[in-house]
């Protein structure tokens, strides 16, 4: 047994309470080095009437470490615990006070989780457990009112550039509704609607005022009680972390330098505020110098962007935000920004833009979720068959223990964006490998999101190719692919465990591209094969029940001799299930 590999510490994702009852633990051993670790609970205040032992299940793992988790729901909502660790004839504890080899008097030295207070647990909204996301880039949807479009818009379907505009607008989405009903989903994000001189709308000169090119205030506000009516939540795009250099205060810092009463709204590092090298004398986004950087430090600042938070929730009765280049605000900020969307809507679903492991921003003060684009890059490595699948489900696993379970479930995943190429241009244009990507997606724990037009098979390299006019001439789209997104996001909403249910690998090995994996809740139990390989392929799984069903057709399916055998075409897939 590797000792220095044991590791836990009674905080943030290793002991959490998932709930008002429930507390979660985790703990981390060397990979394949453990045969089990049972989990020490009680009292502290009545060790011997309230001890419990509980066998913990290996969760996940990653290349180097296996990762043991369990739940516990203690009778007076107190918990004192230690790790009992079992590696063929050798046993050591865990506990708060170190590795002991003899067992450990408790409770004295023993971990602690003092009280779950209801105020503390990290609620996220439930409606986002159900959600699937669509992304729009308004101004390349569809257009409802060419009345409104840029004076130099160019014809709809045009080679998209980095400043050419196709008049896109709200009314286009209003008109467009029921073919997203249609599709399956039941959330929308939104890219910025507010006034903006970019076609992409990420420099904001007016943060109260929907963008004429797109519509109006009160066109936005219908936009919404419509989508409320379908069955659809909406959420926005807030830019906070800069605005546009036409943005007025920062048109006054232009205008009077260090004597403008703007001047602490921006980290101005040298006055003028002018470009030297290439090189703002001003912080921006990037060094973009048409982008300035706000001090969100700033109370007036803070108050200003906080009131703009609050105004939309209120206004339209807006269901989250999305936060752009959320990384880049400090802290203090989002707390505010945390507690102020809260109080306007408890049920507000709050995204970060994050690009990389983002658990300092998900304890609970600050996001509900991020973009996880972490899982987009692996996903993408294993279906165009960069690694296999014993790589594929060790960087699954290190994933999902990023995070606690209530963020898992409710993590962002997408498969691209307007900031990344296009799906099935990441998969080479190849549909087999892009339906077995989105299958994952679609079966995986959190909330999926799909970029307008990946169903109907838009490509597109990186921005702005990505940014294409949504094709509307269903002799140009892909149906027979739209039909398979349409199947999956209703099998999806059809079944609690595809959701939210425990996610498991049950096949994944070196040097071999096909994987099977379960998920499984106290109702149903589903065993997804898939053979990402260019060859026919049969996997067997050994299965002692006999009750399973074909997801789509509903047939029974029987393992022979203990043993379930599925074939599979290349770049095939089958889902299975039985009620428990």
């Amino acid at each position: 047994m590797l000792l220095e590999a044991l590791y836990h510490v009674p905080r943030d994702k290793w002991a959490y309470a998932y709930d008002s009852y429930t507390i979660h633990l985790r703990i981390r051993t060397k990979k394949n080095d453990i045969d089990s670790v049972v989990a020490m609970t009680g009292d502290k205040y009545d060790w011997e009437q309230t001890y419990f032992e509980i066998t913990m299940d290996k969760a996940a793992s990653d290349d180097m470490f296996d990762y043991f988790e369990c739940g516990v729901r203690p009778k007076f909502k107190r918990l004192s615990y230690g790790f009992r660790i079992h590696a063929g004839d050798e046993t050591v504890y865990l506990v708060d006070n170190g590795i002991m080899w003899h067992y450990p008097n408790p409770p004295a030295g023993y971990f602690e989780f003092p009280y779950i207070h209801e105020i503390d647990v990290f609620k996220v909204p439930e409606w986002a457990k159900e959600a699937v996301f669509y992304q729009i880039m308004t101004e390349r949807f569809a257009q409802g009112n060419p009345k409104i479009a840029p004076q130099h818009a160019e014809p709809w379907g045009g080679a998209p550039a980095l400043d050419n505009f196709f008049g896109g607008d709200l009314q286009g989405v209003l008109n467009r509704l029921d073919y997203l009903v249609d599709l399956g989903i039941n959330a929308i994000y939104f890219t910025p609607l507010f006034l903006s001189p970019s076609n992409h709308k990420y420099d904001t000169v007016d943060y109260t005022k929907v963008d004429p090119h797109f519509g109006d205030n009160e066109l936005l506000k219908k936009v919404v009680e419509t989508c409320h009516n379908k069955g659809i939540r909406v959420i926005l795009d807030a830019v906070f972390n800069h605005c546009s250099e036409e943005f007025p205060p920062f048109q006054d810092v232009l205008e009077h330098g260090e004597q403008s009463i703007y001047a602490g709204w921006f980290h101005v590092n040298q006055f003028p505020c002018e470009i030297k090298n290439g090189i703002p004398t001003y912080d921006t986004f990037g060094f973009y110098g048409n982008m300035p950087k706000f001090n969100t430090a700033h109370p007036e600042v803070k108050h200003y962007l906080l009131g703009v938070a609050q105004y939309w929730i209120k206004e339209i009765k807006l269901d989250g935000w999305r936060l752009d280049v959320a990384n880049e605000i400090d802290h203090h900020f989002w707390r505010d920004f945390r507690q102020v969307v809260k109080e306007a809507n408890p049920e507000a679903y709050i995204v970060g833009e994050v690009w990389s492991d983002s658990l300092i921003w998900l304890q609970g003060d600050q996001f509900d979720s991020v973009m996880n684009y972490p899982f987009a890059d692996k996903m993408l490595a294993f279906f165009n068959g960069e690694m296999d699948g014993m790589t594929f489900a060790n960087r699954i696993g290190s994933i999902l223990m990023r995070y606690p379970q209530q963020t898992n479930e409710v993590v962002f995943n997408l498969l691209c964006s307007h900031d990344t190429p296009r799906l099935l241009t990441r998969v080479g244009g190849d549909i087999r490998r892009m339906k077995l990507t989105v299958l994952f997606l679609f079966t995986f724990t959190g909330t999926p999101c799909i970029f307008y037009g990946d169903e109907i098979g838009l490509s597109g390299d990186g921005d702005p190719d990505c940014r294409k006019c949504m094709e509307w001439d269903p002799d140009k789209q892909n149906l027979e692919l739209r039909s398979f997104y349409s199947s999956m996001i209703a099998l999806r909403k059809r079944y609690k465990a595809l959701r939210q249910g425990r996610f498991r690998f049950l096949r994944a090995h070196w040097q071999d591209a096909n994987i099977l994996y379960e998920r499984a809740d106290e109702q149903l139990h589903f065993l997804i094969w898939m053979n990402n390989s260019h060859h026919r392929r049969t996997l067997s799984h050994p299965i002692v029940t006999s009750d399973w069903l074909d997801a789509f057709t509903h047939e029974s399916v029987k393992p022979i001799h203990g043993m379930m055998n599925i074939e599979l075409e290349p770049f095939g897939y089958r889902i299975l299930y039985r009620h428990l």
